[in-house]
């Protein structure tokens, strides 16, 4: 007898952090989705300085925990892996829209969504961009690359009206300049327009350069 492998829908209970309160007041509606092995307790940190009352934070965080770091016993968060990825990418575009839906018409009739992804955060707002088609008016990929498994040229026009942003350091040990050229070929075969922001730094969310670049990336200047 072959061993057999199934799937059945459980129900789960999901993580995510805010910072903000929604209400009519919020002009700019962020979905912020974290790297690997980060939480989402974790990453809303980095957007303290840029808060205010019109800003609303959006943190959910991967379905799947893990001991980063044993033996201090951190514990980080992923996205999916390889193993059933059609389906873990389905449960996490459910989930991210499920907040989006929520949120949303909590805030202002006139609301900017913004869809915010750092490292794997990048390709897991991509895949629910891809799958669930949200009215984002930016979406800002920090030190992450374009999902490469996708094919964007068929939804041109919804993608046209999003501004969308690649920032990264310069001493990056993942986004190596290989690896922004390969973005950038993507770029062009893909018919991608993407502005590309370099700052001098490493692997981070660095909050200096996301204050400085906030007003192009909002297009609120």
């Amino acid at each position: 007898m072959i061993p057999q492998h199934h799937t059945t829908p459980i129900e789960k209970t999901a993580h995510y952090s805010t910072l903000g309160e929604a209400s009519k007041k919020v002009k700019y509606l962020w979905i912020v989705c974290h790297g690997y092995g980060q939480l989402a307790k974790h990453i809303i940190h980095k957007f303290s300085t840029i808060y205010s009352e019109a800003h609303l934070f959006i943190a959910p965080e991967g379905l799947s925990r893990f001991y980063w770091n044993e033996e201090k016993g951190q514990v980080g968060a992923s996205w999916m892996t390889k193993e059933n990825r059609l389906q873990e990418i389905a449960d996490y575009t459910d989930y991210i829209d499920q907040l989006y839906s929520h949120y949303k018409p909590l805030c202002s009739p006139d609301v900017k969504v913004v869809g915010f992804g750092f490292s794997q955060g990048v390709a897991t707002v991509w895949r629910w961009m891809m799958e669930k088609k949200p009215a984002l008016s930016s979406l800002i990929m920090w030190a992450g690359m374009t999902p490469e498994d996708l094919s964007y040229k068929e939804d041109k026009s919804y993608l046209a009206a999003i501004r969308i942003f690649l920032v990264y350091g310069l001493s990056d040990q993942y986004l190596t300049p290989k690896r922004i050229r390969f973005q950038k070929d993507l770029e062009i075969s893909q018919g991608l327009r993407i502005g590309h922001y370099k700052f001098d730094g490493v692997h981070e969310v660095h909050r200096d350069t996301l204050k400085k670049l906030l007003p192009e990336l909002l297009n609120d200047q």
